[in-house]
């Protein structure tokens, strides 16, 4: 028995030394093929690179290790770089690239690059090729040749390679917590550099043989990419607001763009908003989910940097502005404005077939010349589609419109339904609204009239408010109609040194007497409807025209025409005079009496 476990023990020793020496071996194997292949694999590269790219594109790297068995190899201080001479020649030739790529980092790794396969079939397969921290810098310059460039290559890369390989085909290339730098170098004299951190970019299925190029299931040789960004954050130009974004991914294949939440964040409390600036302004504060695209178009973006979506979706969020009226106002002529035009003077490239709103609450706020008391317009459950956003010229040139149509609850009761239409190639501006406002209780707007028009609605029911207005730069002209019930209001005025707001009783009863038609239609069933004409103040907003225009209006059809305010204007007039006449009266009475009373 202990022969038998003798013999076995030998045997095992044997077989363990066997593994050793074999271990021994193709350890010294590895180590003397990645000794040899090192300066194969460094000249191969990089001709491969150079050839690959035209001479446009050159790698540089300190060291490389590859281990031929396990099928990892590793670059160290990687930096692929442009040769900007190849770059300008290129352009002299009209086929440079709009974009041109520097890129840093510190490894680069490869895993499972199948050497067996690679000697046997001359096929180079990689299943990743890995980019971590790496920096990328995009410089872009658009050129009219490549308007209508395809994202497959003119000249197959394959006939670079073919000399070597048949086929070059990396499975998955993963760019890991990315530094990207954009320049817009479209104007020489002033180009343009933004900046996002923390980038995670993946490329699918890079593929180079002889059919690859002619693919047009491949964006430039790749079946697929995936972009995502988490929690990214900056501050404006201006320094008054924070923007951050949360969760962003995007599939190239499907086109389609999710982000989780967009917020605009007021760096500053209303109080102080403006302050530094020395006038009033508006405050705005945004926060919006559920944002998400269709239809991206990911070549037209690298190749001109222009959005283009056929769809655009926002659901859930709200829009908040505020305005503090208790600093002074900023009188600047703000001509040239409006959202379409502010739109066509947006540095990006932006070409949305339709925009669908979901769910948006929008409000309007001011505070008056103090700062204590505030009115506020709410615009609340706003859903609809806005269609043809856009400022490219080819997109303008087949449709000059843009059209917005909506729904909302004024107040969160009264039911409202507009359309705009917006001429985005009209050098005036030109834009149209019509819509109605119906079943609502006239209280509701005490919220804006008590604090800003010192209007107090006592009762009313609005039950039509229809609007049909054609605007621009200068004016707007269209037609009101105002069908009420049973209207009364009372003018207020401030307590002085009070925070609070107090009955003008003769006032109030003038107005309702002389003025306000308490029914539209009448008791005769006379209807009133009022043309409208209001010239634009230079200095106001778009959406101070266009209230003011439907103020004016309302007005009309409640009966404060011009003609019974200066009525009731001669009336209180009057009064006045009575008044100081019989103080006056009082006041010599007094006197005689005084007189002929002398005190004893």
């Amino acid at each position: 028995m202990a022969v038998r476990v003798g013999k076995k023990f030998i045997v095992l020793k044997w077989f363990a030394a066997a593994l050793v020496c074999l271990a021994i071996l193709l350890a010294a194997m590895t180590w003397f093929l990645s000794i040899k292949l090192k300066p194969i694999v460094t000249k191969e590269l990089k001709e491969l690179v150079l050839k690959a790219t035209d001479n446009l594109y050159r790698i540089e790297f300190s060291s490389v290790n590859t281990n031929v068995l396990t099928g990892i190899s590793a670059l160290t201080d990687v930096e692929i770089i442009p040769d900007t001479s190849v770059y300008h020649r290129l352009i002299g030739l009209k086929s440079a690239p709009n974009n041109l790529y520097h890129i840093k980092l510190k490894k680069l790794s490869v895993r499972n690059f199948h050497p067996l396969k690679l000697w046997r079939e001359k096929r180079l397969e990689i299943d990743l090729l890995l980019f971590d921290n790496a920096y990328i810098e995009m410089t872009n310059r658009q050129f009219d040749f490549n308007e209508d460039k395809l994202p497959q290559p003119k000249k197959s890369p394959y006939d670079y390679i073919s000399k070597y390989l048949k086929e070059l085909r990396i499975r998955t290339i993963d760019f890991k917590n990315t530094s990207f730098i954009y320049i817009n170098n479209n104007d020489p004299a002033k180009p343009e550099m933004d900046s996002v951190d923390n980038l995670n970019i993946t490329l699918k299925d890079w593929l180079i043989d002889a059919h690859s190029a002619t693919d047009k299931s491949r964006i430039y040789l790749l079946k697929d990419v995936a972009i995502q960004l988490n929690d990214y954050s900056y501050m404006t130009p201006d320094s008054l607001y924070n923007i951050r974004l949360n969760q962003l991914d995007f599939i190239a294949s499907s086109g389609k763009l999710n982000v989780k939440s967009f917020v605009l964040e007021p760096r500053y409390p209303r109080k102080i908003f403006g302050s530094n600036q020395g006038f009033s302004q508006d405050r705005y504060s945004m926060s919006l989910s559920d944002i998400n695209f269709t239809g991206i178009n990911l070549p037209v973006y690298v190749l001109r940097q222009e959005l283009f979506a056929k769809e655009m979706n926002i659901a859930n969020g709200y829009l908040n502005v505020e305005n503090n009226n208790s600093l002074p106002k900023n009188l600047v002529d703000k001509t040239g404005q409006y959202p379409h035009q502010l739109l066509q003077k947006a540095k990006g490239s932006l070409n949305i077939e339709k925009l669908n709103l979901k769910d948006i609450d929008f409000s309007y706020a001011e505070y008056d010349e103090d700062g204590k008391n505030s009115g506020i317009i709410t615009f609340e459950h706003t859903s609809g589609v806005i269609s043809n956003l856009t400022n490219v010229k080819k997109a303008k040139a087949k449709n000059p419109y843009m059209t917005a149509n909506l729904s909302s609850y004024v107040m969160g009761s009264g039911k409202l339904d507009v359309r705009f239409e917006f001429n985005l190639i009209a050098e005036d501006g030109a834009f149209s609204y019509s819509g109605q406002l119906v079943d609502m209780e006239g209280k509701k707007l005490n919220r804006i009239t008590k604090p800003l028009g010192l209007i107090k609605v006592n009762s009313g029911d609005i039950k039509k408010l229809s609007f049909d207005i054609k605007a621009n730069d200068k004016i707007a002209k269209g037609n009101v109609s105002f069908a009420y019930n049973d209207l009364s209001v009372a003018l207020l005025k401030k307590v002085k040194g009070k925070d609070r707001l107090v009955k003008k009783g003769l006032m109030s009863f003038l107005a309702n007497a002389l003025i306000i038609n308490s029914d539209n239609p009448n008791a005769s069933g006379i209807f009133i409807t009022a043309p409208v004409s209001n010239e634009r103040v230079k200095t106001a907003s778009f959406f101070n025209f266009v209230w003011k225009t439907l103020l004016q209006g309302v007005k009309h059809s409640v009966g404060l025409t011009p003609q019974k305010e200066q009525k009731i204007k001669a009336q209180i007039a009057r009064f006045e005079d009575r008044k100081a006449d019989r103080q006056e009266r009082l006041k010599r009475r007094a006197l005689r009496s005084k007189a002929n009373n002398p005190p004893k």
